[in-house]
């Protein structure tokens, strides 16, 4: 394929002669490139609100949301879907994440794998997609073919797409109904997207994921109030949530918690005696 506008990510390192550097330049040169993630994030925002609210609208009509990527960029898409049922209480059947090479590839590397353009919306058709589902597409190239693939398919399909990419004018996000392109600027280590354009997609999926449980009702106040019980740190969270909205004494209200199975659950109980 053919490449027509300049490949950010690929572009040589800000810094030279690394192996010369001592270990606390090492740091202090990669902290001051890590400085400028959170303002090229900025830049995008108009951009994820717009996906934010579409996303939302979809959800209440019965959609989910999936992402798609290989490499770096599908283990951060898969890390943010597997929070957010202990985090918000969702099924896991709502924000879902895929990788090129399968769930194997999520801990060692499955060579070529992303290099099919069929095998993501292979992916996604055995989750019965439909047109009330969105699909986000994370690539640091903008190239990727396995997500190319799958977003092209999608779109063509009725679904929503975006595409998250680190090189402005790449094909993803041509491609996409909605692109998010994050211009971090080249790596310190030159070609290692796992680095600035990893924290930036890091970033992005955190605001998209949080934003959309936000709109949908699922923190009130700014208590993560349908969030599972599952050990002792977050059945603790849960309690001292319910002493705060019903001043409750602990021991009562850990019972109510336990009792009604979330926060949110035991407040509507309890306020309606």
């Amino acid at each position: 394929m053919k490449v027509n506008y300049k490949k950010i990510t690929e572009t040589p390192s800000n810094y030279d002669d690394l192996e010369q550097m001592d270990t606390s330049t090492i740091l202090e040169s990669i902290n001051r490139e890590d400085q400028k993630i959170a303002e090229a994030v900025s830049r995008v925002i108009p951009q994820i609100t717009v996906l934010v609210d579409m996303i939302a609208e979809r959800f209440m009509s019965g959609g989910r949301l999936f992402y798609i990527g290989a490499g770096t960029s599908g283990r951060l898409g898969i890390l943010d879907a597997s929070e957010i049922p202990p985090t918000f209480g969702m099924p896991h059947s709502k924000v879902i994440g895929l990788i090129a090479g399968g769930d194997v590839a999520i801990r060692k590397a499955v060579e070529f794998a992303e290099d099919s353009t069929e095998q993501a919306w292979k992916d996604l058709k055995e989750f019965n997609v439909n047109e009330k589902d969105v699909v986000v597409g994370i690539a640091a190239s903008g190239t990727t073919p396995y997500v190319l693939g799958g977003i092209r398919e999608a779109k063509k399909n009725g679904l929503l797409t975006a595409g998250i990419t680190n090189n402005p004018g790449s094909p993803l996000a041509s491609e996409s109904n909605i692109s998010i392109e994050i211009e971090v600027g080249p790596e310190f280590v030159t070609g290692s997207t796992r680095m600035k354009s990893g924290t930036s997609q890091k970033l992005v999926l955190n605001m998209i994921s949080t934003a959309l449980m936000i709109r949908i009702g699922r923190v009130k106040g700014n208590k993560m109030v349908n969030m599972q019980l599952s050990n002792t740190k977050l059945v603790d969270r849960g309690t001292r949530y319910l002493i705060e909205e019903l001043g409750l004494d602990y021991k009562d209200a850990e019972k109510a918690l336990l009792k009604y199975g979330s926060v949110k659950k035991a407040v509507e109980a309890l306020k309606t005696h």
